[in-house]
């Protein structure tokens, strides 16, 4: 446990200014109100506290923070409160304090619904002040060395399996290498031991086979760098145990098969000698190909910079390199804590250094994450997307203007699209990439340039969603289908409620409908209408509501059946300006209704929305009784002219060479497209084939089969209907 006077001579190395009085207050505070309190090692708990404040004077953290790691625990674990501590040690270290209390109360391995509104209420938390993130991973690494001495396995189980999916990736993602890598282990060390055992025996062999080999490649590579005159830093590093076994796990391959177990850093004073260091290598051994990356010039996004290469170097071993700078070094083990530093008298967050490192914002994951969190959605989405955006690996694209956006490995021409902006994805029609046409399931390469196809209207199919891998563009693709959704069934229960009140003789303009709001619990009329659109709520139930003195004769006429009309007192219109299917509203595949047939709509029990259904479609028969389901429906003008819709003709054909094809061809000649075509009741004379064609109308598809009837080798044609047309 470091003592008083060591913690403040730590702080000082890098801060000269830190406020020694401060320091000392807050160590003696800790020590005092911790007292007596124990820790499962043993230990006198304030000892854990001590540790934390040196955990992060090894990242050259400020003042503030330090305090706030003495006093992380007093709040939660004993009786001092928030004001106490801002009367003792000022506005910002209590603002601090308070927020590491509160996320050490969160439980984020608890069922998924919880651990998803905690790791937002966690990232919103470290997103405002990135000092709560550094103070609470430097508890969890302590907590972490010390976890074997938890009684509990199942305990020790949990903490680990967090450690593993949050905070490793939590620290990974600001760039803190060091701590990412230590957490990792300690979890895999508890989490899956055998597998471990396993990596490191195979590790200690391999010490011993090659240890050697590593210095004699360290001092070659160093010999090479000082003959063309750049100074340089050579050293070779090891792969911990749990990067093995994830690379292991990733790519299925063998322990033998790994080329980069060990691997050589390179040191150098500036960036011009980075790349011509690359050159001296590159020259001195051959490279292997593409297995070259420039993280100099495209850094990733937690703002790593480096030179990646693999070469045969000497002794025919494969060695991978980076070559780097040390302020990049700096970096890319201490990520964010790299940007505080002692300069001219002060010391704090500092631009210098953010420029150094490319000029790109240090937090700029989290504000990723943050995007994703404003998007809300399903819980189990938003930890999965979470965990995507801390996780994967990078791939660099250009706008047409040569803006560079990072994406991760995966990502497709949607996912651009939302990175770009929101509006562009939500307009996205079609992508070119370098200049091509391509389809949006495209998966994008390093260098490629992409532009956005964008038309006027936005317009999100919902499986747009399967075409995305990014958190931020699924969120967005949730939130405007969520917002398409309620306009949607705002839409159908406002006009089921008109429709209702007409066939009644009355008039919705004509009365108010508060009593209905408040024998719901609606806020406003909208609500109101989008819970009779999903089926929560009837429209005669709010008519009974508002005119409670209905006679029976107008009740029983607002609820009569209307199936078979000319569809002119239809409120809901399908297609072209109204119901988008897909959404509130789909087609039922036990008939496939096509524009000309005469429609009715099923309202889903499910919240589904409407099912629409041809008149005469077989199933309508279970709905016989349920009056309240039943919504007339038409088709809009738009949709009766310009509208391809699927139906499905069932063809008994002649079994005789070519007759196949002279189906497809009278199919073809009546301008309908075959999308789909199956063969069944195969026999020796006659066969059966299902042709799904997209065609405009009904008398469109009726003029196909008209056509098809004409063929001597046709024997009859008939429309699918009921378990024809749905399997």
């Amino acid at each position: 446990m470091l003592r008083q006077y060591e913690l403040i001579e730590k702080v000082r190395s890098y801060d000269p200014t830190a406020d020694e009085a401060l320091l000392n207050r807050a160590y003696v505070y800790a020590m005092r109100m911790h007292g007596a309190q124990k820790r499962a090692s043993g230990d006198p708990y304030f000892a854990h506290p001590i540790e934390v404040a040196g955990i992060l004077t090894d990242y050259r953290l400020d003042t503030a923070s330090i305090v706030t790691a003495l006093l992380h625990d007093v709040i939660e674990d004993t009786p001092v409160t928030r004001e106490q501590i801002e009367t003792l040690f000022g506005d910002e270290v209590a603002e601090l304090v308070e927020g590491v209390t509160k996320l050490s109360k969160l439980q984020l391995t608890a069922e998924h619904t919880r651990q998803a509104e905690n790791l937002r209420k966690f990232i919103l938390a470290i997103s405002r002040d990135v000092r709560v993130l550094m103070v609470k991973l430097a508890d969890r690494l302590h907590n972490m060395r010390t976890l074997q001495h938890i009684p509990s396995p199942a305990k020790r189980e949990r903490i680990a399996r967090e450690t593993l999916d949050i905070y490793a990736p939590l620290a990974r993602s600001i760039g803190c290498h060091r701590i990412c890598t230590e957490l990792e282990e300690l979890a895999f060390e508890h989490l899956n031991p055998v597998a471990r055992d396993a990596i490191s025996r195979r590790l200690e062999a391999l010490r011993q086979s090659q240890g050697g080999a590593v210095a004699v490649v360290s001092g070659e590579i160093s010999t090479r760098l000082e003959a063309a005159g750049i100074p340089a830093r050579v050293f070779g590093r090891e792969k911990g145990a749990f990067s093995i076994w994830r690379k292991l796990q990733r790519k299925t391959i063998g322990f033998s098969q790994l080329s980069d177990i060990y691997a050589f850093r390179v040191i150098v004073d500036g960036e011009d000698d980075c790349y011509r260091a690359l050159g001296v290598i590159h020259r001195a051994w051959p490279s292997v190909p593409e297995r070259f990356k420039d993280y100099i010039s495209t850094p990733k996004r937690n703002n790593y910079r480096s030179l990646h290469t693999t070469v045969v170097g000497p002794r025919g071993m494969r060695i991978e390199m980076q070559i780097r700078t040390e302020a990049m070094d700096r970096v890319a083990e201490d990520g964010v804590a790299a940007h505080w530093r002692y300069k001219d008298k002060s010391y704090g967050f500092d631009a210098e250094a953010q420029a150094a490192a490319g000029g790109r914002d240090p937090l700029i994951n989290l504000r990723h994450l943050v995007q994703v969190l404003e998007h809300g959605g399903d819980a189990e989405e938003l930890v999965e997307h979470a965990k995507l955006e801390m996780y994967l690996d990078q791939v660099f694209v250009f706008t047409p203007k040569g803006r560079l956006v990072s994406l991760p490995r995966g990502a497709m021409s949607l996912d651009f699209a939302y990175a770009v902006h929101t509006d562009v994805g939500d307009t996205c029609i079609g992508v070119k990439i370098n200049g091509e046409l391509k389809p949006l399931r495209t998966e994008l390469q390093n260098g490629d340039v992409v532009e956005v196809v964008r038309g006027g209207k936005p317009v999100v199919p919902p499986d747009w969603r399967s075409l995305t891998v990014t958190g931020r563009a699924r969120s967005a693709i949730r939130r405007h289908i969520r917002q398409t959704e309620k306009e949607e069934f705002t839409r159908l229960g406002r006009a089921t409620v008109d429709q209702t009140f007409e066939r009644a003789g009355k008039a919705r303009s004509q009365v108010s409908l508060r009593p209905a709001l408040d024998r719901f619990a609606a806020p406003s009329e909208d609500e109101l209408f989008e819970s009779i659109g999903r089926g929560r709520v009837t429209p005669t139930q709010v008519l009974d509501v508002v005119f409670p003195g209905l006679k029976a004769a107008e009740r029983e006429a607002a609820v009569a059946q209307r199936r078979i009309e000319d569809g002119k007192s239809a409120r809901l219109y399908v297609r072209g300006g109204g119901l988008t299917p897909g959404v509130s509203l789909h087609f039922g595949d036990c008939c496939n209704p096509v524009p000309g047939d005469r429609i009715v709509g099923i309202l889903e029990t499910d919240g589904r929305g409407l099912t629409v259904h041809t008149i005469d479609c077989e199933r309508l028969a279970t709905f016989e009784d349920n009056e309240e389901v039943w919504r007339d429906l038409q088709w809009t003008p738009e949709a009766e002219r310009n509208t391809i819709a699927r139906a499905r003709l069932i063809a008994t054909v002649r079994n005789a060479p070519g007759v196949l094809g002279q189906a497809c061809t009278v199919i073809g000649d009546a301008g309908g497209n075959i999308v789909n075509l199956r063969m069944r009741y195969r026999q020796q004379d006659f066969f059966d084939v299902d042709f799904d064609i997209d065609v405009k109308d009904a008398r469109h598809l009726t003029h196909i089969a008209a056509a098809l009837r004409a063929n001597p080798s046709v024997e009859t044609v008939d429309r699918a209907k009921g378990e024809d047309a749905a399997a």
